[in-house]
């Protein structure tokens, strides 16, 4: 009987093995990977440090690398992609940068461009083809932001907006793109840490905004939230942590059932600093940090570690089967469930 038991064991090991992978398929470049953006299951687009982009057309199998040589200094950690040929970049720090294309990277124009010593730009995210919100640390107590509604051809400052004045010390983490969420219905969340941890919420499309507490681990300027997401508008999930002690998962995970004004941690969390959190269905989600990769198929509840290795960013790729990781030394990898 004992060998029985074990050899069930061992075979519902195999099998829960052999219905998830995780595979690299390129790495070696020279540039720390930021943000992905998933037009449809077969277009990708990639951003990362040294001006560097990519793009896959056949769903991350094979990739096409480009570096700008106007922009080699330029650190792109936000990118929207919305086909094979138009595509949209953001760059951290100065001078603040926002590019866009129109024929699958070939040429690129500027859309915005700000040269404040101070500027430092934390993620780019669009509603709907047209409509889509950049937000950035604050410039004299004010979170920076701006707003497109022909596509990322044009962006205005409506930075007025928010009239929620940020604390010092208080800012948010450019490490994945996920810092800000938005839905086509106009709901958005943006992330601050550091000083304080918050979630900064407006009902339409950036017009109106308020201000709920966010109880993942603050204080210093290397901890707070990263990474938000959404199922729907209710339901949702914020991962973070401090990023110094990147295999601490105390305080770095929590769910909300309210869109974002409470938060419960799960019964068992991450299993250390995650910068960045994606729903793969209802019940699937995974996470990503330095410290390695997670599985939660319970809507969050409970996490098992998926693999050692550590990406800076997560993202959908098709619902409830595949997603793509990307991470430093321009490494990625495709999750199949």
């Amino acid at each position: 009987m004992k060998k029985l038991i074990v050899l069930m064991f061992l075979f519902v090991i195999f099998e829960y093995s052999e219905a998830q992978t995780l595979r690299i398929i390129e790495g070696g470049r020279k540039s720390s990977i930021r943000a992905v953006s998933v037009a449809d299951p077969s277009v990708i687009w990639i951003s990362g440090s040294g001006g560097w982009f990519a793009k896959s057309i056949n769903g991350g199998k094979s990739w096409s690398w480009n570096q700008l040589d106007k922009y080699k200094l330029s650190d792109f950690r936000g990118i929207k992609a919305f086909s094979a040929d138009r595509a949209v970049l953001m760059s951290s720090g100065s001078p603040g940068l926002i590019l866009m294309t129109e024929d699958g990277g070939k040429t690129w124009t500027e859309s915005y461009r700000n040269e404040s010593a101070d500027i430092f730009l934390d993620g780019i995210s669009f509603y709907n083809d047209k409509e889509g919100l950049v937000y950035g640390d604050p410039l004299k107590g004010e979170m920076q932001l701006l707003k497109s509604v022909d596509g990322g051809k044009s962006w205005k400052d409506i930075s007025y907006n928010m009239k929620i004045k940020l604390m010092a010390g208080e800012a948010s983490f450019a490490a994945s793109n996920t810092g800000l969420y938005t839905m086509g219905a106009g709901k958005t969340w943006i992330l601050t840490g550091g000083r304080q941890s918050r979630i900064f919420y407006s009902p339409d499309k950036g017009e109106g905004w308020e201000v709920f507490d966010c109880p993942v681990i603050q204080g210093a300027e290397t901890q707070g939230p990263f990474s938000i997401a959404f199922y729907d508008g209710k339901t949702g999930a914020v991962a973070g942590g401090d990023y110094k002690a990147d295999t601490v998962g105390t305080r770095s995970f929590f769910l909300t059932n309210d869109g974002g004004r409470t938060w419960k941690e799960p019964a068992r969390g991450p299993g250390g600093f995650r910068s960045c959190v994606v729903y793969l269905s209802a019940e699937i989600l995974v996470a990503t940090g330095t410290s390695g990769t997670d599985i939660s198929r319970d809507g969050g509840q409970h996490w098992t570690p998926l693999s050692k290795q550590g990406y800076h960013v997560v993202s959908v790729l098709e619902k409830g089967k595949t997603a793509v990781l990307a991470g430093s030394d321009g490494r990625l990898a495709l999750l199949n469930l």
